[in-house]
């Protein structure tokens, strides 16, 4: 039942999918517009779209008629104007200031829990068990909700420099990353 080669293979795709560790900038970004970020709320609203991802899915897609193209294309546009965002210093996601949407969107979903999430858990519950998955998911969250929880120290280490060096880099990287994943489902 339990493998831990499947568990180690499936842990090591979703935390290259969700890169919690590339998303420090946009993290600290949210946080900074928001106020602060509720790494309990962000990580939990996470976990439980991935495990509702993973049982329902397919069929949610199937039932609007919508393919796994469409749904990474749109993915696609959102990381594209999230990557705008961190190049350009320009704010496309609004929110209230005293609102605690920013822990929820953009940062739980879509940014650890994207499109590009989503695609793969379909992908892995085809090639892997489900009780294996369910492992790589929980040590994801995990991981997670500590980069999500220490945060405000990894701004305070960077600096305001580090940060908007980071801030562009990342931006730049997550345009690519669009820009791959348009190309690979246009």
């Amino acid at each position: 039942m339990f493998s831990l080669q499947q568990i180690f293979s499936v842990t090591l795709t979703l935390f290259a999918v969700i890169d919690i560790m590339g998303s420090i900038p946009i993290i600290i970004q949210i946080r900074q517009r928001e106020g602060q970020i509720k790494p309990e709320l962000a990580t939990f609203v996470a976990g439980c779209l991935m495990v509702a991802f993973l049982f329902v899915g397919q069929s949610i897609l199937r039932l609007f008629g919508v393919d796994n193209e469409s749904f990474a294309l749109a993915g696609a546009i959102i990381i594209f104007l999230i990557g705008m965002e961190m190049i350009l210093g320009i704010e496309l996601f609004k929110s209230d200031i005293m609102s605690s949407t920013g822990s929820i969107v953009p940062l739980a979903f879509p940014l650890i829990v994207g499109a590009g999430t989503m695609t793969t858990l379909l992908s892995l519950r085809a090639a892997y068990s489900l009780p294996n998955i369910l492992v790589g998911i929980g040590l994801n969250l995990i991981f997670v909700y500590l980069v999500l929880k220490i945060s405000p120290w990894l701004e305070q280490k960077l600096g305001k420099a580090g940060e908007d060096v980071l801030r562009r880099v990342f931006g730049v990287i997550l345009l690519a990353i669009a820009i791959k994943l348009f190309k690979a489902n246009f």
